[in-house]
């Protein structure tokens, strides 16, 4: 028995260009920075003072309650949130659905470290007696943002999340596609959470290098492409995808967006924070997720790329590109999403994907915004889509992702 296909039937996302799939959508195609003054925390000492900022979250629009609220990081907010999206986008009839068969698989990279930033910061020490919050653990381990929505649901199925840092939904999406393939499953909701916006995580990726610190120029300083780019610019949020499985899609008259075509996972087993030089961990990753995907090099139309606006990553990930697409590589577009929705570490894989499915659906890829100067060890004549939208025939989208601990992801859709 051959393996069974796998479609997307569902979306839903918060993120810092909207708390909708359809103001993400105008967002994205109109070019619009999502980065803004962090206020959540001072930052005076800080090197970076700006993120890309998820704006008027409200958890009750999303059937959080109040009371709920002191049990629940916002990172699993976030994630409740974009599931209860995704379900109603999905039109499942949860009666008839077999829930022992529908699972939740989500990525996130540090889970709910806001509340623990707080309880620590709290606890005066000295001698006194600790008083943590008893839900502290619960919020925290990053496990909770499936198991909160497997319990609103009553999904009994496969749950779990996935922690490979900024790969980790992209791992998540790849674990929910293999499984329903394999007849485990016949619905997952997959994708990732996070709200990494918080002082340690700040600080930490600041004493790292990572972050970009043009606090003067803060709505451009995600610049994937261009000579000035001094690292990332972190986001939050979170993006949910229905996988599943093709015949039971059919069965119920579901609309799909598109088919979940392949994926692939590899390491580079290099270093603990920076890239391949050559480009060549890219590079495998794409061509294994094109081989499970059945498809060769001159079918994909668009690359979203990692792209993260850092030296070294930018550089080596489209020398990957042009080794696995040769002259192929400058007739398909590739733009960095991440310019406008900053990089949401553990989600942004998912929320890629999301712009992926859009660019299969509406024909319109996504820019990199942002790019002024041209770098001398970039090739400018790869279609970067740069600062603006480009309207065309979009078959086959990659979205890569890749984490520190050298995590390379990579997942496949095509249209239907």
């Amino acid at each position: 028995m051959g393996l069974k296909r796998v479609v997307v039937t569902g979306l839903g996302t918060i993120n810092p260009l909207g708390n909708s799939v359809e103001e993400f959508f105008s967002n994205l195609d109109s070019g619009v920075s999502g980065a803004e003054l962090i206020t959540t925390f001072d930052t005076t000492l800080f090197k970076t003072k700006f993120a890309c900022t998820v704006k008027n979250f409200d958890p009750s629009e999303h059937g959080i309650e109040r009371k709920e609220l002191r049990r629940i990081d916002r990172f699993a907010q976030f994630a409740m949130a974009a599931a209860a999206q995704a379900v109603v986008d999905s039109g499942l009839d949860l009666k008839q659905v077999n829930l022992d068969r529908a699972g939740v698989i989500l990525g996130s990279g540090i889970g709910g470290i806001g509340s623990l930033t707080d309880e620590i910061m709290g606890y005066s020490g000295g001698g006194c007696i600790p008083r943590f919050s008893p839900f502290l653990i619960t919020k925290m381990i990053s496990d909770m943002a499936p198991g909160l929505i497997s319990i609103r649901y009553g999904f009994a199925g496969p749950n779990y999340t996935t922690t490979s840092a900024c790969a980790s939904s992209s791992h998540a999406m790849g674990d929910a596609l293999n499984l329903i393939r394999l007849g485990k499953a016949d619905v997952i909701l997959t994708g990732g959470a996070e709200a990494p916006i918080s002082e340690p995580s700040i600080g930490g990726f600041d004493s790292s290098k990572a972050l970009s610190t043009n606090n003067d120029n803060y709505k451009t300083a995600s610049r994937p492409f261009d000579a000035t780019r001094d690292g990332f610019v972190m986001g939050e949020g979170a993006a949910v995808l229905v996988f599943e499985e093709l015949e039971h899609a059919l069965r119920r008259g579901a609309r799909i967006y598109a088919e979940v075509a392949g994926a692939a996972m590899s390491a580079d087993a290099y270093h603990i924070t920076a890239p391949l030089p050559d480009g060549s961990g890219a590079a495998k990753v794409m061509k294994l997720a094109l081989d499970d995907a059945g498809l060769s090099p001159e079918e994909v139309d668009y690359i979203n790329v990692h792209g993260t606006s850092t030296p070294l990553g930018d550089v080596a990930e489209l020398k990957g590109v042009k080794s696995v697409f040769g002259a192929h590589a400058y007739k398909l577009n590739i733009s960095s999403t991440k310019s406008m929705h900053g990089h949401l570490l553990g989600a942004a894989g998912a929320v890629e994907a999301i712009a992926c499915i859009h660019a299969v659906n509406s024909s319109t890829v996504p820019p990199t915004i942002n790019f002024c100067h041209e770098d001398p060890d970039i090739d400018y004549n790869l279609n970067l889509t740069l600062n603006k939208a480009q309207h065309r025939e979009v078959r086959v989208a990659l979205n890569n992702t890749f984490g520190f601990g050298g995590h390379n992801s990579c997942v496949v859709f095509r249209s239907f």
